[in-house]
């Protein structure tokens, strides 16, 4: 297990903090709620103490509690699921212009 502290800080400023990593599990001691990443991924600065990495399109995988501890994974979108979620945002719109219920 990673012996650094990460920090996790999400689009609208929220940081998780105090982070351990094993493999791609970060782990929490204290709670970690859903819906915070919801909407709220893009982008995402990962922080432990010797450099951040900027994530442009993540999402949340699962949270999975352990013991007392919160295990939690995020993963990159692919350029492939980003366009597959641009093109469905574009049907939706041309639908509801045209008044057409999907």
């Amino acid at each position: 297990m990673d012996e650094k502290i990460y920090v996790i800080t999400l689009a609208d400023g929220a940081e998780i903090g105090n982070l351990r990593l094993n493999g791609n599990n970060f782990i929490s001691r204290t709670p970690i709620d859903t819906t915070i990443f919801e909407g709220n991924c893009s982008p995402v600065t990962i922080r432990n103490g010797e450099g951040e990495e900027i994530h442009e399109n993540m999402e949340l995988v699962q949270i999975t509690p352990v013991g007392e501890d919160y295990w939690f994974v995020l993963r990159d979108l692919s350029a492939a699921e980003l366009e597959k979620i641009k093109m469905q945002s574009d049907i939706e719109y041309v639908a509801m212009m045209a008044g057409i219920e999907i």
